[in-house]
């Protein structure tokens, strides 16, 4: 994909950065390590400082923002979704997590808004959105078929090293098919634009949703019937073109993550309390 276009997608976009040069094994380790991290606190400073070093580091990758502005878009509706639900659903939680009631806005029965379930939903977004850019990271700068080589020589069997290599090679085909298939239902008369009602687009969807699976389950069978031919899996071992040894700069990535999720594991056996509340 030449960078010089701003386009929409979830694929691997090479533009050379020094986050393209790590090792995609490198790229996964603190992958998993920072959802590790997330996943052990609620503390809002860690999470913020999460989100602002995730974001840095997808403007250090050089990818345009173009390219990953409707994804941010999509993540933050979505949250803020997830948060209204979770308040209409359990509006008192955040007042017996953190065990205080401060009421910034009286409302009918339970639904009366406190300082501490604000703070609560607050927190509990941005600590689902701060694994969102490093997700888009480890996409937009790991080559599928190195990352798969990479797995391959950590002892990872090559057939499923080789599958998540078509799985990441899959998502802009995903992103293809839905283009077309809506554009198709526009063209038939079905509205997805904003001048329709939500629920009303809500409900369209799923006339792009269900012939997307079958578009996807055909060419999920085109690739097995393919590879069959061309005889994948009859031996145990397989050369990689695309392979190469961890650097320094690797190791070095690899222990500060590692480092940092023992260290959060650490913080939160030792905290005595859940949240990070600075307002009793």
């Amino acid at each position: 994909m030449s960078t010089s276009k701003s386009q929409f997608g979830i694929q691997y976009v090479d533009t050379g950065s020094a986050l393209h040069a790590l090792n995609g094994i490198t790229k996964f380790i603190v992958f998993i390590s920072w959802v590790t991290i997330v996943l052990t606190t609620f503390d809002l400073r860690i999470i913020l400082s999460m989100v602002a070093i995730g974001l840095a580091l997808l403007a250090v990758s050089r990818v345009p923002f173009s390219v990953y502005r409707p994804l941010l878009i999509g993540a933050v509706v979505m949250l803020s979704l997830n948060a209204l639900f979770m308040f209409l659903l359990a509006p008192r939680q955040g007042d017996i997590y953190i065990g205080s009631q401060h009421i910034l806005l009286s409302l009918p029965g339970d639904y009366s808004l406190s300082a501490e379930t604000l703070f609560y939903l607050v927190t509990v977004t941005l600590k689902y959105f701060s694994m969102f850019p490093i997700a888009l990271l480890f996409v937009f700068t790991t080559h599928p078929t190195e990352f798969a080589a990479s797995l391959n020589k950590l002892g990872v069997p090559y057939k499923i090293a080789y599958a998540v290599s078509l799985t990441l090679r899959y998502l802009p085909e995903v992103k293809n098919d839905f283009v077309n298939i809506m554009h198709a239902q526009q063209a038939r008369g079905i509205e997805l634009s904003k001048k329709a009602p939500l629920f009303e687009r809500l409900k369209n969807s799923a006339k792009i949703l269900i012939p997307l699976l079958f578009s996807s389950l055909d060419r999920a069978t085109d690739i097995s019937n393919a590879m069959t031919l061309r005889g994948f899996g009859q031996h145990k071992t397989r050369t990689w073109y695309s392979q190469k040894p961890l650097t320094q700069t690797d190791w070095l990535w690899i222990g500060i993550m590692l480092l940092l999720t023992i260290a959060a594991i650490a913080k939160r056996i030792l905290d005595n309390e859940l949240f990070w509340y600075p307002f009793y």
